[in-house]
């Protein structure tokens, strides 16, 4: 292919600015690529939420020379666990023990996250309103028709989310995105009485999520069991209110500061895991690739583990073909088990049945924090594949 045995400058269209997206065109560009971004929105701005960034991620970002500005928009975790809705404590995390062990975790608004990774940019071009028509495997690499016009590398990461046009079109064969049986409203407010501590609490096929940003802004999430497309006739807000206003503080606090137009709402998608991420020199990454449930709060941290993996795979073999099967197998094998781990997470914090919740309540109370600690190891102990280990 173009630029691998010409000694010419190698070229990657990443489709998608997303965090899988933007994180591979830094990684790419660090290294010497020639990186075109196409986006299809005509504005990069993601909707207003907060995310978590775990050990793993912060080492991914780090990587890439960006993890002390990630670190300072950011807050460190606090206190954190899950109550009942009445806010007696059912388990707390040992986040301290979490830092010791791991390294540091933090929340950041998205927002800020996408800035400082657009920083990184350079000159590297990010096309705004680019839908892309068609990716035509060519003798030189690979040809991309988007609205915009025509681009043409010798690699195209897939970067698109749960609903990729990139794999609808290599991977037609693949199962479409499946419900996980809830739905989700999220948003950030600030309240009129700070609020320092995180957590979940969980009730009867309900959960409120509270995670403090910086400056004295919250994001909140609140989830609930229900058929998928289901409306709320009274209006979003109003729904929201009512399943979560008596519960405890400073959840009614949260509702009352938020605005209507603020508050999102979306039902909770998983992609079936796929035989594999790439098709030749296509290659998936992030949420086009492994959309999970959020439950283990990994989604960003495993797009960014996607990203800087294989730019450092593509610097080690330096051939494409050879990169990209091992970027296929290390995160494969790395992502599926968290997926089943995410999935059955909902599965438990979802339930609604009154035995069934007691008994998971009962024995979250009785579970001592010295194994579930232990347990987080084989997420948050990966390593980037420029240090001694590939893919944890």
């Amino acid at each position: 292919m173009t630029g691998e045995s010409s000694g010419q400058q190698r070229r990657a269209v990443v489709v998608g600015a997303g965090i899988a997206g933007l994180t591979a065109a830094v990684a790419l560009r660090q290294r010497g690529w020639r990186v075109e971004v196409l986006e299809r929105a005509t504005e990069v701005g993601p909707a207003g939420s907060g995310l978590s960034l775990w050990p793993n991620g912060l080492r991914g970002l780090d990587t890439v020379g960006i993890g002390a500005a990630v670190r300072e928009q950011a807050l460190s975790a606090t206190e954190a666990g899950m109550r009942d809705p009445s806010g007696r404590w059912l388990a707390r995390t040992d986040v301290s023990g979490i830092r010791d062990r791991y390294g540091d975790l933090v929340m950041i608004h998205r927002t800020d996250l996408f800035d400082i990774l657009r920083g990184e940019l350079g000159d590297t071009p990010l096309r705004l309103g680019a839908v892309v028509d068609a990716v035509d495997i060519t003798g030189d690499g690979v040809r991309i028709r988007h609205s915009l016009g025509t681009s043409e590398a010798d690699l195209v990461f897939g970067a698109d989310g749960i609903n990729s046009t990139v794999r609808s079109l290599y991977w037609p064969d693949a199962a479409p995105p499946a419900y996980a049986g809830y739905t989700a409203w999220r948003s950030i407010v600030r309240p009129r009485t700070p609020v320092t501590s995180g957590g979940e609490t969980i009730g009867r096929g309900e959960r409120f999520g509270i995670a403090p940003l910086r400056d004295g802004r919250v994001y909140f999430y609140g989830s609930a069991t229900m058929p998928a497309g289901t409306d709320s006739p009274g209006g979003e807000l109003t729904e929201f209110r009512r399943r979560f206003a008596g519960w405890h503080d400073p959840i009614p606090d949260l509702l009352a500061a938020t605005d209507p137009a603020a508050l999102l709402r979306h039902d909770i998608y998983e992609l079936p895991p796929l035989a594999g991420y790439i098709r030749g020199p296509i290659a998936l990454l992030g949420d086009a690739a492994h959309a999970m449930t959020p439950n283990l709060g990994q989604g960003a941290n495993l797009a960014i583990e996607d990203a800087v993996t294989v730019a450092a795979l593509l610097d080690r073999y330096r051939d494409i073909p050879s990169a990209l099967a091992e970027y296929d197998r290390v995160r494969r094998a790395r992502v599926a088990p968290l997926q089943r781990l995410s999935r059955r997470m909902g599965s438990a914090l979802q339930l609604s049945g009154t035995p069934a919740v007691l008994l998971r309540n009962m024995m979250m109370r009785m579970a001592p924090t010295g194994p579930a600690l232990r347990g987080l190891a084989p997420v948050l102990t990966w390593e980037p594949p420029d240090s001694s280990t590939l893919g944890g």
